[in-house]
């Protein structure tokens, strides 16, 4: 494939990123676009991720509705050389299951279930944004026989991953604001090129009359919902930065904080600039965390960031104490939820919060509902202490 059609490639799923697109559909064009640069076997298989956690809250897989459960808990029972929660952690975004084995694939438990779906090669690309939040993860295989992944196809890969990040995260954004699941869901404006207010999602009147210096009445919208909107449609106009989602955090009325995410949208020659407004809340997880075990707020800081894949002296660096005092507060957060290690932990945490979340979205996906990102607590349900 030569440099040009891979060019053209990029070019194109950056254009898919800006269109506002569920994240089925996102990932359903971008392989269209990815076949013919890339030659895979069967269908990719996609991943969206919670940034605060990195751990999958949804997957798609044209020929897979269900990700099996005995592959699932592979995912953290296996001590293997190859696996999904490292690559997507590493610094280096990427890995080939061949280069993580020297060549050597047999060794790999994760290989030995590929190849009985006939898949000999896979490359694990993590989807990581310009700002650095991971927000996907994505796989692709071969079959025995055929080439191994390259250096051109790992360098295309990285050079779209930040606009498959963005295009996953305002998939999300935007179906959330659409199809709301809560009472503090956000709210969601459609604003043309002149700022006319071209829709609106019921309940963001509510949202609008908390910001300061706007009367939705009147018909003026606040200074930061224009702010947000011009940032967003100016990363239409620069292929660098297309389908970056843009961010203001404002003061409320009240006294609270509200977070604006804006984002670009271009179809038909038309450019939007989509603007969604909500509470500010710390990490989805965080209450979750605390409701189920009573973590106090250093041990939910420091859980979030074994979730992470952090070592403890990169914790102790983060929160500024010392290792001892990282290991520490590990002896009680073990004590707390029951378990015995970092793995256990992250397991423990990922079937009790993100499973379940996983298992709706793949739900969701046959009625063309939107993909719900971060963690969901099981109804009825409370995780064993």
């Amino acid at each position: 494939m030569t440099a040009e059609a891979r060019d053209r490639a990029k070019d194109r799923i950056v254009e898919l990123s800006t269109r506002g697109y569920d994240v089925v559909t996102f990932w359903r064009e971008a392989t269209d676009v990815l076949r013919p640069v890339i030659p895979h076997y069967m269908s990719p298989c996609w991943f969206t991720l919670d940034p605060a956690s990195l751990l999958i809250t949804s997957h798609f897989q044209e020929e897979l509705a269900e990700f099996p459960p005995d592959l699932l808990a592979g995912e953290f029972t296996d001590d293997d050389v190859y696996n999904l929660f490292d690559v997507a952690r590493s610094e280096q975004g990427w890995n080939t299951l061949h280069e993580a084995t020297q060549g050597d694939p047999s060794q790999s438990s994760r290989w030995q279930s590929n190849m009985q779906m006939g898949g000999d090669q896979e490359l694990i690309t993590s989807l990581r944004s310009t700002t650095g939040e991971i927000w996907g993860v994505l796989s692709l295989y071969r079959e025995p026989g055929r080439a191994l992944f390259d250096r051109d196809d790992i360098g295309l890969l990285q050079s779209i991953a930040p606009a498959l990040a963005n295009g996953a995260r305002k998939g999300l954004l935007l179906g959330e604001a659409k199809d709301p699941e809560g009472p503090k869901s956000p709210g969601l404006l459609v604003l043309s090129d002149d700022w006319s207010v071209e829709s609106t999602t019921p309940g963001v009147d509510r949202w609008l009359a908390e910001l300061p210096d706007g009367d939705w009445d009147a018909g003026r919208l606040p200074a930061a919902v224009i702010s947000v909107a011009a940032q967003a449609m100016r990363t239409a106009q620069h292929p660098d930065v297309a389908g970056e989602v843009a961010v203001a955090r404002v003061l409320s009325k009240t006294g609270t904080w509200i977070v604006l995410h804006g984002a670009s949208l271009v179809a038909d020659g038309r450019r939007r600039a989509a603007v969604i407004i909500e509470p500010a809340h710390p990490a989805r997880i965080t209450p979750l965390l605390m409701s189920a075990y009573s973590l106090t707020d250093r041990e939910q800081q420091v859980t979030r960031l074994v979730l992470k894949g952090d070592s403890t002296g990169q914790i102790a660096e983060a929160l500024i104490v010392s290792p001892h005092t990282v290991q520490e507060h590990l002896k009680h957060i073990f004590e707390k939820t029951g378990v015995r290690s970092r793995r256990d932990l992250v397991s423990k945490v990922f079937f009790s919060y993100y499973e379940p979340r996983l298992r709706d979205n793949e739900g969701r996906i046959p009625d063309d509902l939107p993909l719900r990102g971060g963690p969901l607590a099981p109804s009825n349900h409370k995780p064993d202490a």
